[in-house]
């Protein structure tokens, strides 16, 4: 029987390498650009076309390779940075391994320009799926010039499952971002279809930021610094009024590498508590130094995942850095101890001479006496702390300053049989009594709960509960209403009428809102831009990532424009949209959302009213756009077992 066991050939292993390595345009350029810096390069262009499909070029001036060092970097596992074992756990730089180019090789078609530096001539190199196609001497410029086009064009499975280019362009943007932030002090430019996306000088870490995310963020960086003996940590994070509902100015680094980890911005995020509103997220931009011995960036192909060797000392310190930068920032309120119009309240000391009021009782006061007993023996002593003529604030009460005729309020006792005493009379609202020579008439209190109006109680057919909830009778029992979820499927379906007959109706601005977005937002919103528009919502690009809201949708002018779409771009981020019925329903569902009433928000019986007869009209009243109950009933007869 022959043997069944082979070795694959290269061309094959490395496609299955470049299934790790390579899943899409972006993946290149993180490869190539950190070979770039590698090879000491202080310029670094990035050139794509059609999101990467059709062209990624990078062009960088550092050392450039000779022409044999350029043939064997398309080799598997050639690399200059390792040469033993221990060298895996002293890495410093960004590439290691030497998977990089042979897998680009091994699905695309590679064309590379290098010389050396103080070289004459250069070499010129042409490879389609691993095979050496060319290879040339050329007159070129020092450094590294690669050219990779129509990615996966053997593999046309894979190439068929890239995604559309505007989410292939926001992927590039993230690792292009990742990049440039890490080394600020390299000159990074990005073009795509020849337009320039970033034009970064080199500078400091805050300029970089700046420069990146816009002018808007220079108000909004908080420094962060400390050092201890397991790691040094700085960077910036954003105040809390910058925070926002969609991700993606959330960085960290560990020795100049990008690196995910929830577990660290759990730390981050919970130095905010209290700070920020739910459901946010606060920009950060920290750096993390520590021995490479420490940690494990071999734990994953694209190696954004690092494993630390104390994970749980490296969170503490990254949480109480970031709170101390609050801190000290006054980004957490403090308690106000200013005394300047407030309420004296003297101290007790030893010294204090304390002069208790003294209150006399007159122990043969009987008001159910139809005649004043005779009180001659009783001096009444007078008091600073005595009741007033028919005041009910404290200290002693003499019977002369008793209302006539005070026996007639409890006339009731005898001449209704049958009733409880006290059914029509009830405290006066301000809790006193006023002094009248006439028959004292009870003022009536209205009952309510807290945050009711006189009119919404006053046998109304809907009352607030909680503000959060909207309560009436119907003939099956008692329904409760969840007045924010009612709102939303209200908009909700308000919002897809309105597209499906084509009558958006927008409320001009007097004075337009300009707003600012990220890069990779910007390409978001300029997707988004017709179907917004659609929608009623009237933004027009100004130039780079800047917009200017004109008019907002009827019913929602108060809204935040900002907080509007910023809602809608994490909607979008949740997950890939193809259908174009799909992204309307998404972009209503977060309008309606944004825009309804909140819970805590006060409704008169009027409101209340109104709000359940548009709910009862909706096609789907008992739920709310995203499925969430909007409707209970507690029914007659469970009502009525609760008072067996």
């Amino acid at each position: 029987m022959s043997d069944i066991i082979q070795l694959l050939p290269d061309s094959v292993a490395n496609q299955i390498a470049a299934g790790e390595v390579i899943q899409r345009p972006a993946s290149m350029i993180k490869e190539l650009v950190e070979n770039a810096i590698d090879a000491g390069s202080t310029d670094i262009k990035v050139i794509v076309k059609d999101a990467g499909r059709t062209l990624v070029q990078v062009i960088d001036n550092g050392c450039g390779m000779s022409a044999s060092d350029a043939r064997m970097a398309f080799e598997r596992h050639a690399t200059s940075k390792i040469s033993n074992v221990n060298d895996l756990f002293a890495i410093r730089t960004m590439g290691f391994r030497g998977e990089a180019l042979a897998s680009i090789a091994a699905v695309a078609q590679v064309e590379l320009k290098t010389k050396k530096n103080g070289d004459e001539l250069g070499t010129h190199i042409e490879i389609a799926g691993s095979k050496v196609e060319k290879q040339e001497v050329v007159n070129c410029a020092s450094g590294s010039n690669f050219m990779i086009k129509n990615l996966f064009y053997n593999v046309p499975a894979r190439r068929k499952f890239l995604k559309k280019d505007s989410t292939e362009l926001r992927h590039i943007i993230n690792e292009f971002q990742r990049i440039a932030l890490a080394n600020s002090d390299i000159t990074f430019s990005l073009d795509h279809n020849n337009m320039p996306l970033f034009q970064l000088p080199a500078s400091n870490l805050r300029q970089r930021i700046i420069n990146m995310l816009g002018k808007s963020m220079n108000q909004q960086l908080v420094p962060v610094e400390t050092e201890t003996t397991l790691v040094k940590i700085h960077g910036f994070i954003g105040k809390p009024e910058s925070a926002r509902k969609s991700s993606g100015d959330q960085f960290f680094f560990v020795n100049q590498r990008y690196m995910r980890h929830p577990y660290l911005h759990k730390a981050v995020t919970e130095a905010y508590s209290n700070l920020i509103q739910a459901n946010t997220v606060p920009a950060y931009f920290l750096f993390f130094e520590v021995d490479p011995k420490i940690i494990d960036i071999n734990i994953h192909p694209t190696k954004t995942e690092i494993k630390f060797e104390d994970e749980r000392a490296i969170w503490h310190i990254t949480n109480a850095c970031v709170r101390e930068s609050l801190g000290k920032h006054n980004m957490v309120p403090t308690i106000d101890f200013d005394t300047a119009n407030k309420v004296d309240i003297p101290v007790n000391t030893t010294n204090t001479d304390n002069d208790e009021p003294t209150i006399e009782v007159n122990p043969f006061f009987n008001p159910f006496e139809t005649q004043i007993p005779d009180t001659s023996g009783f001096t009444g002593g007078g008091s600073s702390n005595s009741y007033n003529s028919g005041s009910a604030s404290g200290g002693s009460y003499s019977p002369k300053s008793t209302p006539k005729n005070w026996e007639q309020l409890y006339n009731d006792f005898e001449s209704e049989k049958g009733t409880m005493p006290f059914d029509d009379i009830q405290p006066d609202t301000d809790n006193t009594y006023e002094e009248t020579t006439t028959e004292q008439e009870p003022v009536q209190q209205t009952f309510m709960s807290k945050g009711m109006s006189e009119e919404s109680s006053s046998g109304a057919s809907c009352f607030q509960f909680k503000n959060r909830y909207i309560m009436t009778s119907g003939k099956s029992g008692l329904m409760m209403v969840d007045q924010k979820r009612a709102h939303e499927r209200i908009l909700f379906e308000r919002l897809m009428l309105s597209i499906s007959t084509q009558q958006s109706m927008t409320q001009q601005s007097l004075f337009p809102e300009q707003i600012e977005f990220n890069a990779e937002d910007t390409i978001i919103v300029e997707e988004l831009l017709v179907d917004l528009q659609m929608f009623g919502l009237d933004l027009n690009k100004l130039g780079d990532n800047s917009f200017e809201v004109r008019g907002m949708p009827v019913n929602m002018e108060k809204m935040n424009p900002k907080m509007l779409i910023d809602e809608i771009i994490e909607a979008y981020k949740s997950g890939e949209v193809n259908l174009e019925s799909d992204l309307k329903e998404r972009i209503a569902k977060s309008m309606a959302q944004q825009s309804s009433i909140k819970h805590g928000q006060f409704l008169t019986s009027e409101e209340m009213d109104e709000l359940i007869g548009q709910l009862f009209t909706c096609q789907v009243p008992n739920y709310s756009p995203d499925g969430k109950p909007v409707i209970s009933i507690l029914s007659n007869d469970e009502i009525e077992t609760r008072f067996k």
